[in-house]
């Protein structure tokens, strides 16, 4: 009976919770957003990398952004906490992992899950030009 009541208890905090969010988010996606990828506020987020914030807090959770890679970008092995979703606008973000390598191209989709380690850079002579999504704060954790 009390292992019962536990499971009961635990899944209405859970179904709370949700709901909880959901409004939340509700709330903040009532009004239209256009941002325009050639005329977007981009800021320097580090050594080849440049951003330009879309929705969210990338430094705090769930976000979107346009962000560039300068021609040649190397950012190493590492792993993001969270899913990060990618569009690529222009240019070609490639990514590497244990499966072996991939050239994202203009029109094309990735997805990374949150603790896939993997390389990622920018196309040598284009650089790359990209949406991208994340289910939470944004990190990069460089893999030993």
């Amino acid at each position: 009976m009390r292992q019962s009541l536990l499971v009961f208890a635990t899944a209405v905090a859970i179904m709370a919770a949700w709901s909880l969010g959901r409004v939340q988010g509700q709330k903040a996606g009532e009004k239209v957003i256009y941002v325009s990828s050639t005329s977007a506020a981009y800021k320097a987020m580090g050594k080849g990398v440049s951003e330009a914030i879309l929705w969210g807090d990338p430094n705090k959770g769930a976000h979107a952004t346009f962000t560039k890679f300068d021609p040649g970008q190397d950012n190493g092995m590492h792993t993001h906490t969270n899913d990060v979703w990618i569009v690529v606008l222009k240019g070609a973000y490639l990514y590497k992992d244990e499966a072996g390598e991939k050239r994202v191209g203009t029109g094309d989709y990735l997805r990374v899950p949150g603790g896939h380690k993997h390389w990622s850079g920018g196309d040598k002579n284009e650089g790359a030009l990209f949406y991208e999504e994340a289910s939470g704060k944004f990190d990069l954790i460089p893999a030993k």
